[in-house]
């Protein structure tokens, strides 16, 4: 049979159980404190973690841009026969369209009076290709005829002619395609007379040497 205690003898029951508690309590702090001694030894004060504001992230710098180039030079101003109208000399010489097959290149010059007197040919025109600075390409050189421009047609010979005001006449130009353009011709009506320059709309393919074969000045039926 198991004794139920009585209440008289409850006292000392009460006072033996708070004692092992604080007991057990002063054991835990005892405890504690030996583990903060092990993490700690010197004993110096735990720092109390602070929160920090981030610093601003710095303005980005300025671009550096490179200086604009400096524009180069422009290229040499070539002189060139008024576009429209009736020059001085009363005569006006305009390029006509390049044909082309199995490497040959043909082209005709068209001399017209626009003068008030009568013109008079008697040959072939006096012809210099130009690059675009407005220089003779040296290497290429004109012949009067075309048997010097293989396959170009054969020459007619020159003869006199005489061109009313407004009549036309034409000349051909020969040659063998090439690589180096010539952008400009200088032009005479014949040998000796006063020279102009044209500037093509098509370059002549024809440098840096070569042959350009002309035909005598023939009369033309438009005007």
């Amino acid at each position: 049979m198991i004794a139920i205690p009585t209440p008289s003898a409850r006292g000392p029951v009460r006072a033996v159980a708070l004692v092992c508690v604080l007991a057990l309590g002063a054991s835990a702090c005892g405890l504690s404190a030996e583990l903060d001694r092990e993490r700690n030894p010197e004993r110096t004060p735990t720092p109390t973690p602070t929160r920090t504001t981030p610093a601003p992230a710095p303005a980005p710098s300025p671009v550096e841009t490179a200086p604009p180039p400096v524009p180069s030079a422009t290229a040499p101003h070539v002189p060139v026969q008024q576009a429209r109208g009736c020059p001085a000399s009363g005569v006006r010489i305009d390029p006509g369209p390049i044909d082309g097959a199995m490497g040959l290149r043909a082209m005709s010059l068209v001399l017209t009076n626009c003068g008030e007197h009568p013109h008079t040919l008697n040959g072939y025109p006096a012809v210099t290709v130009l690059d675009e600075t407005g220089a003779p390409i040296p290497g290429v050189r004109t012949v009067r005829g075309t048997e010097e421009v293989p396959v170009a047609p054969a020459d007619p010979g020159p003869g006199p002619l005489t061109l009313a005001p407004g009549d036309t006449a034409r000349a051909g130009l020969y040659w063998r395609m090439a690589a180096e353009p010539g952008p400009y011709l200088r032009v005479a009506p014949e040998t000796g007379q006063k020279t102009r320059n044209v500037h093509l709309t098509d370059p002549l393919d024809i440098g840096p040497e070569n042959v350009l074969g002309t035909t005598p000045w023939q009369a033309t039926k438009d005007g």
